[in-house]
């Protein structure tokens, strides 16, 4: 018979309970284990760690990808043929993968802090299989269908980019407890050491790392150039059906100093602002004219297109999940509007003394305008009265003709090329996306006296790197938007910038030093005052727990079972971390 008397009743160690629990199912005393983590777990700990990191850039991608929302389910639109916002999937997935994901970090860091046994469930396994998986075929996709939006990234770390630097760089300081802990309870030499030294190379590319961040809007505000014009991108197609005459005169009231639209003509030779090739999106074709609802727009007349309405989409879609801001006037507005032409748009533009820039797209082969598009286009300028100098023509076809017959006209172009062919060719404009433009070539362009406009900007933080940098003016679906932006988000002179980062640094080196010298005074103190205590039956006990782990759990089940079968009292209660819980034990045979 074998008896065993508890010297004490432990208490029940709930935070450490529910983070082994959590992570590795271990709920109980006896599951948990102060061995090294095996070779096997340590694999799946950096597999974790490398999915934290994809899933960071990965959200990080669309969480500043929110400036292009638009123009995503528009390549979705025409890819499928059916209007969705893609962005509300992908976005919530994204968030709860990467929130999994960290928070599984988070509990691996607790086990380091902790000492104990990393041991990932099967199921977090899955888990984390699934999200690095899923990432990994978005990544490819992205990277197949809209490559050229990778590019947010290092633009919008122009504007991010210190304020991530103090982030990282406070996250990796907070580390150190972490780190100092795992280095002054080692017993090997060369593990301190390797720890040690990863650590501070991190810590040193961090203090280093603001050589290589470069912003427009580090600079002297005594430079900064005039406030960039705003043109409304379709009018402002966020308040309003895109296109449409009511989306032009909301952008106007905001007081937007140029209009932009798509343009395409008729069967009958009447140029109309439509972005599709077909009329499905944006018009009740489908009840008009369902038997030629998969025609290309530019196959109807301008009789048919009158018959169309172009607002009632808007209301029923809410591309921009903005309907429910509107008040009930302009939803009746909305619904009764129709397809606009570019006459009626220059007419309105003329009537404001504001710019036009339009996007005009060349019908198919057997058009009837097929050849006579651009006469077709500039008889609809000259017939609306608006001064040529308001118009800023895109087409490079017969743009020498087109010079002849209407000198006055903006020639642009929506073509990058350098600012000495865009001088020779006599054009004073140009029309690009945002990415394809660096803070080198803008001032180039300036200097060249050549007017850039680029699209499409919506955020703030976008509008205020190209205000830095320079640019004359910019094209939104957000003009309410970006008209409330008085001035760029934040201006900081070098000198500055370079105190901020001077003393981030030194108070995260402050930090770090004192870390380790309480750590290193915290585990002598500690060890003294158990060499101290020590007697002899403690040397023993010590001694038996490092006995290998498998030996050890055997004799924990077999001491746990016992007092449970002789009624001393439950498992959670007999059960310590070391075999230092049993003391003074009377063994009877």
């Amino acid at each position: 018979m074998v008896k065993h008397q508890p010297l004490q009743v432990y208490e029940r160690q709930l935070c450490l309970s529910c983070i082994t629990g959590i992570y590795g199912c271990r709920w109980k005393r006896y599951q948990r284990s102060h061995d090294d983590t095996t070779k096997w777990e340590l694999l799946w700990s950096l597999i974790l760690l490398l999915t934290f990191c994809l899933l960071l850039v990965w959200f990080y991608f669309w969480w500043e990808a929110h400036n292009d929302y638009s123009e995503f389910n528009w390549f979705l639109y025409n890819r499928s043929g059916e209007w969705s916002d893609g962005t509300v999937p992908i976005l919530a997935t994204t968030a709860a993968g990467f929130t999994y994901i960290a928070f599984l970090i988070v509990l691996a860091l607790c086990h380091v802090a902790l000492g104990q046994q990393l041991n990932l469930h099967w199921l977090h396994k899955i888990g984390v299989t699934v999200a690095l998986l899923t990432t990994i075929i978005g990544v490819i996709s992205v990277n197949q269908t809209w490559a050229q939006e990778w590019d947010v990234i290092p633009i919008s770390l122009q504007a991010t980019g210190p304020f991530l630097h103090i982030g990282a760089l406070a996250a990796v300081t907070a580390l150190s407890w972490i780190v100092a802990g795992q280095v002054t309870r080692a017993e090997k030499m060369m593990f301190q050491v390797v720890v040690v030294l990863l650590y501070v190379s991190v810590l040193l590319a961090l203090y280093m790392v603001p050589l290589h961040i470069t912003s427009p809007c580090i600079m002297d505000p005594a430079t900064l150039k005039p406030r960039p014009n705003v043109i409304g991108h379709q009018g402002a197609p966020m308040l309003a059906p895109e296109n449409t005459l009511w989306s032009f005169q909301r952008a106007l009231q905001m007081n937007v100093t140029g209009l932009e639209a798509d343009v395409a003509i008729s069967m009958d030779g009447v140029p109309f602002l439509m972005r599709d090739l077909t009329l499905r999106r944006t018009t009740d074709v489908e009840k008009v004219f369902p038997d030629r609802q998969m025609d290309e727009a530019s196959l109807f007349n301008w009789t048919d297109l009158q018959q169309l309405n172009a607002g009632r989409w808007f209301l029923k879609d809410d591309p921009f999940w903005t309907v429910h801001t509107l008040f009930q006037h302009e939803k009746e507005r909305i619904a009764n509007q129709t397809v606009c032409s570019l006459e009626q748009l220059l007419k309105l533009a003329s009537y404001h003394n504001s710019t036009v820039v339009f996007r005009l797209r060349r019908p198919p082969p057997k058009h009837p305008c097929y050849d006579s598009w651009i006469n077709d286009t500039l008889q609809a300028v000259r017939q609306s009265g608006v001064p040529q100098s308001l118009v800023m023509w895109t087409p490079d076809e017969n743009r020498t003709q087109v010079r002849q017959l209407a000198p006055d006209l903006i020639q642009t172009s929506v073509v990058k090329r350098s600012h000495q062919i865009l001088q020779q060719s006599g054009i004073s404009s140009l029309l690009l996306r945002y990415n394809q433009v660096s803070r080198e070539e803008i001032g180039n362009f300036s200097e060249a006296h050549i007017n850039l406009t680029l699209y499409t900007v919506n955020e703030p933080w976008l509008y205020s790197v190209l205000w830095c940098s320079g640019v004359s003016s910019v094209s939104s679906e957000a003009p309410h938007v970006l008209l409330k932006v008085p001035y760029p988000i934040w201006l900081m002179r070098p000198n500055e910038y370079c105190l901020a980062w001077v003393s981030a640094d030194l108070i995260s080196f402050a930090v770090v030093i004192g870390i380790f010298i309480f750590q290193n005074y915290h585990m002598i103190r500690y060890r003294m005052s158990g060499m101290r205590s020590y007697n002899p039956e403690q040397i023993m006990l010590n001694a038996a727990v490092r006995r290998s782990s498998g030996d050890i759990n055997v004799m924990k089940e077999k001491l746990i079972f016992s007092e449970v079968r002789n009624g001393v009292g439950s498992a959670e209660e007999l059960y310590g971390d070391s075999y230092d819980y049993y003391a003074n034990q009377g063994i009877s045979q």
